[in-house]
């Protein structure tokens, strides 16, 4: 799956866990993640790192529960089965899965 592929898909796991929230709180996030954290929308993919910390920063330990279920919500979209095991991490399931579904030979860069 090409890289531009799996962003997109990432990005729509994204929104669609935010949007449990409801579509009001999903877009003052998007706001403060932009205005406060200077991460627009369409980066996010690009910078996960960033966007955990932005996530750790508006909801403190609760951050945990919106990367689950982003991270379900991707497992879903792409037809695989999501494990939460006792040392689940958000980058690095989002790394797994981008790592599975990328031809030999490309890199992954988070």
């Amino acid at each position: 799956m090409p890289l531009n592929n799996f962003r997109e898909i990432l990005l729509a796991a994204i929104e669609e866990s935010l949007s449990s929230l409801g579509d009001s709180p999903k877009q003052a996030i998007f706001f403060h993640l932009e205005t406060t954290f200077k991460i627009k929308k369409e980066h996010i993919p690009s910078n996960l790192t960033e966007f955990t910390k932005a996530l750790e920063g508006i909801f403190g330990p609760g951050a945990s529960f919106l990367e689950k279920l982003i991270v379900r919500r991707l497992y879903e979209k792409l037809d695989l089965k999501f494990e939460n095991g006792i040392d689940w991490d958000f980058l690095e399931s989002v790394t797994r899965v981008e790592k599975h579904l990328m031809p030999k030979g490309e890199c992954v860069v988070l």
